[in-house]
Formats: C-alpha cells, structure tokens, sequence
C-alpha cells in the first residue's frame, strides 16, 4: 500500500497474536491496520488512530472494494480529521458461556479533548466485524468556538456546537466507486403494546444524499454483485436516544452510519461512554447469501446452549388474574398441570414480591423509589410463608424450571442498580433461580442506558453467566432487537383474548417477518387459551377458538413458545397438546441451531406460509446439521387450496427428500424450482407440517 502520510504517534501492544482459531488476525505496520479472518479482511490508514478504511475484502469470494477517497471511518469533524496519540492493542478473548472467543483490537486516540476509543470484535469463520464505540472528555474544542447559521448546517456530519445538541457523528463508513450502487434500509418497531407491525423495508437505488432509518442496511453493487451490510447496535430508531436525523446516510457509493445516542452534555471527563456499535459484513450473490452472513454474526452474540436457552415456558399473567392469585398453593397447583402439558419453564411474573407494582390487581403500587421499602423485592410473606422453596422444589421434581418477573428501580436513571443486581444475584443463591423477565425498564438517557448494563454485567459476574433474562419489549424506550443480545431473549408482545387482541395469524405474522433479520430462536412467542373470551369474538372467521390448540402452539415453535395461561383454567382436551410438545422437544434445539428463515407468503390468515431452518454449522450447530439439510415448517391457513407452490431457500434444481416431523403431512421427495418453489399439501385448514429435509 502507498504511504498517504507520516504516522505521528504509534504505539502498538500485541497481548497475542493471532486468535484462538487461527483464521484471526490483527497487525498493525507503519501506516496500516489490517484486521481479517478466512472469510474477510479490512485495511485501514492509520491516521494517528482515527482509522481511514483503505479496502474491504470478501475472501470467500475473491472481491475487493477499495476505497475512492480516504476519509475517517469515525467523522465528528470536518476540520479536525487526523488523531493524536494513537494506541493500538490486539488481545484474545477467551469463550464463555456468553460467547466463543474472538479477537479483540482496540485504537485509542483523541480529537482535542474528546478521546475515543475503537473497540474492532472479530470472530472465526465469520464475515463481519463488530466495532464498539466509546467517549470520554468534552467535545466543544474539536468544533471550535464559531457558532454557524442554522441554514449552513447542510450535511448532518458537519455539526459545530454540540455541547447540548445530540452527537450526530458519522459512527462508520465506507466510501467507494461505482454508480450502480442498491440498497435496503430495514426499520424495527417494539413498543409491541402499541405496534403491530415491526418491521418495514426500503429499497434504495443510491442517488443524491439522503437519510434512511433503520438498524439494517443492505449494500450490492449492480455490477457483479458484490455486497456488504451495516448493522446498527441500538434501539429501534422512533426510540433512539438523541437521534433525528435518522440512521444511514447514502451517496452514490459513499454509505454512512451515524447517531451515536448521546449528548454532549452526557459526556464524562473521567469515564467512557458508550455509545451505538457498529457491525459491518460483507457477502456476494442474493438475498440468502446476506441473510446468512448477517445471521453468522448474530448467532455469535450470544452463545446458544440446550440445556440453558431452550425452553417452553408457561406465564400466567395472559389470563389477566395480574397478581390476585400468585401465591404458594396457586403455583403448585399450576405446576402440576404444567407438567401434564409438557412445559419446561414456569415463569412467576409480578406479584411474588412484598412490594405492589402500579399493575397490581390488589393495591396501588408503583415502579418508583422501590427502594424505599428494603422488603420490596422479598417474597410476600402472605403469599409464600415458606418463600419460594416449596415452589421451586416441586417444579425441580416435575422437571419444571422456576422463573421470576423483575422490575429495575428506574428512577434517576437507574442509580440502585447495585441494589437491583445484588436482589437478583441474592435469589440465585438462595433459590436456584437463573432466569428474570426484566419488565418496566425506561432508558431514557445515556446514563440510563449504562446503568443498565452495569446491573446485567454485575448479575452475569457474580453467577458466572448462569443466570439469563427475558427483555420485555411491550412499552416505553428499550432496547429493541439489535442491542443487550448477550443478555438472553426477548419477550415480545403482550396479547390477550379479554381484549380481543389476540389473534393467531397475527403473532403468526410479527414472528414471520421479524426471522427475517432477527434470530427467531431469540424471540418467545405467545400462545393463549383459545376457550377463554370465545363470546367476545362472536363469529370472527380468526377467532382463537376456530384454530386447534396444537395449531396455536404450532404458530411458536419457530421462536421460543409461551404458554401466556393459567393451566388451571384450560379444560381437560388441552392437556392433549402434550404429545405434541413432546415431540417438539426432540427436535426444538436442532431446528433453532440452523438459519431461520421466513418462507411462503407473509401470514394473513389465509396464505400458505411457514419457516425454513437451514442447518449450516453457524454458532453451535449440532453435528447432524450441514448445509445440505434442515427444517421446513409449513402452515395452510384457512384458504381453498389442499396443495400450493411455495417458496423456499432451496436451490433451484435440487431434489429434497423430506420426512415430516411434526403435524400432519406425508413424506415426499422434491425438486426445487425457480426461486426454490416446491409443491406442498395439506389436506385440513388451519394445519401444518414439519419435515426434516435432505438434498440428495
């Protein structure tokens, strides 16, 4: 590579070279960082730390994008692009149970008094690298003191004073030639008690610059089909912190990320901050080949283990009793039936606890100053006079695992987030129980959002990652899809049949569309007890009730089930779905390792839709999973037509032989046609089938 220009200050620290898998790599000579494995590599200038990207390279496929005009990666400046004291360090990080190991490079540098730190995460047999951002000092002096009309603020990289306005800087970037440039930005909606639809696309022909929203962003260049993605590390952007301006920018072939979701005043001089990631990928070919990639790299997140991720969990709360049942002889009795259902988890949700929620059927509680009351968090002594061990006891001697509802103290940004951890770390100990629903959170700012972290930090610590927990994502500002994934899975929608919000081919539906870009695996999806509330949807053609409860059960196997019932109201015909669930088991873990992918039409109550698990080795995969086989799971909604072309992600010209599984189809041997269409049938309505399938 040419030498742009003379590095001022570097110093490199190597604490092992190499990775723990030797496909890692990180090197830093004279005026180049290059960092890669055996799938991608991307160089970059040095320039005093704030790294330039000079290439990114798709090895597997043999292309390479060389930059058109060397800019800094991270750009909060247009006068101020060169770093100052440089430092690069290289370490591996050894795998736990939250991740395998990776390589990890971090760059430090400052821009006057604003220090930043570059934290580059790189793993095996992955095409992407992460990098995570943080701050600290003040950032007024990098923009100098000229205050500019606010009709010359034309370029949202070009922000002057930032003390009290959001940090709009550009977080990455890459910058290349080329006129045939397509896009995809893809936007998420949580808030799921006010949103029912959670995801929106945008398809881009890159032209004159222009902002998109979203925590994805698909990049192909027209002309031989080389492509790369960006991936946003932050909440769904109508939730963002400090983020108006939206969340990529395109121009031509320069494409940006920015928001970092932060103010200036929210900056420390003694502390650093951190701010939105960033993870850029690289692929080549179609839609499946970006998919894949960005899935690899989600699969690593979070490491995903049988015995501790997988579960079919019963929560009481969707039969609207809240709290007016929970106590000892209610779940034991529930337990019981749980058992009969086959379920693997029993979750407790809010009222176990001395202290009274405001959702409380029994008195008026609140989610503030909970600390207030050192009791709070303490098993109702009414309630549970033995505390919670008779309960978890017998579900231990059912094989039923204990889960518990929480609620952080939010006020002042989460400041008891000590006591909170210490809480939960105190029931692990004392009760065995590892897995919270962590409900009533609001990140209303940066602080906030570190406090937050500190407290599931502390609690992973402190258990050595044994406990895990359920991110509610029904209200307020959270974390969304794409942020706290290490943590555990995320509670997606509250639904209920008192309020006629239930309805199968909509969970059907939000589940769909989020497995497109979001592990399906990570996601736990309700099912409800369809003989509750049947007068309320009168003749509904979707009403709960004219599905078979194996049907709604069905409609969750792709993500994590969730029985949002009390057994104890369901009648004796229910208990039938065992053999179901029984089966599932044998094959919930293996389905769940591959790719989830959505296939068939978008769910609306009368399309032919379902799931395809494409069994490729990512992450943890079983040693029967290869790229050859999977999952299809296929549903008939309530349509006219016993058998249909549906679409999969099989090669055209493949023949597939396919063994069902699950439900209620025939064995059958197929070859794909264009776009992967293969003929399938179901002989009822509202039916579906598993095959576990084989390319010959």
């Amino acid at each position: 590579m040419k030498k742009l220009f003379t590095v001022l200050v570097t110093v490199c620290t190597t604490v092992a070279s190499g990775c723990a898998q030797e496909s890692c790599y990180s090197t830093l000579k004279g005026d180049t960082l290059i960092i890669g494995n055996n799938l991608l590599e991307r160089k970059f200038v040095w320039n005093g730390g704030n790294l330039m990207t000079y290439s990114l390279s798709d090895k597997e496929n043999g292309k390479t994008n060389l930059t058109a005009s060397l800019t800094p990666d991270f750009f909060i400046s247009k006068d101020v692009k060169a770093g100052t004291g440089g430092t690069c360090r290289v370490e591996k990080i050894a795998a736990t149970d939250i991740h395998p190991d990776y390589l990890k490079t971090t760059v430090t540098f400052s821009l006057g008094a604003l220090d930043i730190q570059r934290i580059y995460r790189i793993y095996d047999n992955c095409p992407a690298i992460a990098c995570d951002t943080y701050l600290k000092g003040t950032i007024n002096n990098v923009f100098g003191g000229r205050e500019e009309n606010a009709a010359d603020r034309k370029n949202i990289e070009f922000v002057e004073d930032m003390k009290s306005k959001a940090v709009t800087a550009i977080i990455d970037q890459l910058n290349f030639k080329g006129q045939h440039w397509h896009a995809k930005a893809v936007e998420f909606w949580d808030v799921t008690d006010w949103n029912n639809n959670l995801v929106a696309e945008q398809d881009i022909i890159t032209y004159r610059k222009n902002n998109y929203r979203g925590n994805l962003f698909f990049v192909q260049n027209g002309e031989d089909g080389n492509g790369f993605f960006f991936l946003k590390e932050a909440p769904c952007s109508s939730v963002q912190l400090a983020n108006k301006e939206g969340d990529f920018m395109a121009e031509f072939g320069r494409f940006m990320v920015a928001g970092l979701g932060i103010t200036g005043q929210e900056l420390q001089k003694d502390e650093w901050i951190r701010t939105y990631g960033c993870v850029t990928g690289v692929y080549d070919g179609g839609e499946l080949q970006a998919l894949t990639a960005l899935r690899n790299y989600q699969k690593n997140i979070r490491r995903h283990f049988r015995d501790r991720d997988e579960m079919i969990m019963m929560n009481t709360w969707g039969d609207r009793s809240q709290d007016a049942k929970v106590n000892e002889s209610f779940c034991l009795q529930e337990l019981e039936r749980a058992a009969k259902l086959g379920i693997t988890h029993f979750q407790i949700d809010d009222g176990w606890q001395t202290g009274k929620s405001p959702n409380s059927a029994v008195a008026k509680g609140s989610f503030r100053n909970i600390w207030d009351n050192k009791d709070y968090w303490k098993p109702d002594k009414e309630k549970y006079p033995r505390g919670l061990a008779p309960i978890v006891k017998r579900g231990r001697k059912l094989g039923i695992e204990i889960g518990l509802w929480f609620n952080p103290s939010v006020q002042n940004d989460f400041a008891d987030w000590e006591k909170d951890a210490e809480t939960l770390i105190g029931l692990y100990h004392t009760y065995g129980i590892r897995i919270f629903k962590i409900d009533g959170l609001s990140i209303p700012t940066k602080k906030a959002e570190s406090n937050l972290r500190k407290l599931f930090d502390k609690v992973l610590v402190q258990t050595k990652n044994k406990v895990m927990f359920n991110l509610d994502a029904t209200a307020s500002r959270r974390g969304g899809y794409h942020m706290f994934n290490e943590y555990g899975n995320i509670f997606l929608e509250n639904r209920y049949t008192d309020w006629r919000n239930y309805y199968p081919y909509w969970t059907l539906r939000n589940l769909w569309m989020l497995s497109k870009y979001v592990p399906a695996e990570k996601l736990q999806i309700e099912f409800l007890n369809k003989w509750r509330n049947k007068e309320k949807y009168g003749d509904e053609p979707f009403a709960p009730d004219k599905y078979s409860f194996e049907y709604l059960f069905a409609t969750t196997m792709a993500g994590q089930p969730l029985a949002w019932l009390e057994a104890s109201n369901l009648p004796d015909e229910a208990f039938s779905i065992r053999s179901l669930i029984e089966q599932y088991k044998k094959v919930q873990y293996d389905f769940h390792q591959g790719t989830i992918l959505p296939i068939g039409d978008k769910p609306s109550g009368r399309s032919w839709t379902g799931f395809q698990s494409i069994c490729n080795q990512v992450g943890n995969g079983s040693d029967d999973c290869n790229v050859k086989s999977g999952y299809l799971l296929i549903y008939r909604e309530d349509n006219a037509q016993d058998e249909t072309w549906i679409e999969t992600w099989l090669p055209e010209g493949t023949d597939v032989v396919c063994t069902p599984v699950l439900g209620n189809g025939k064995a059958m041997t197929v070859t794909a046609g264009r776009k992967g269409t293969i003929k399938v049938a179901l002989p009822q309505k509202n039916d579906f089938v598993m095959y576990r399938y084989q390319v010959k």
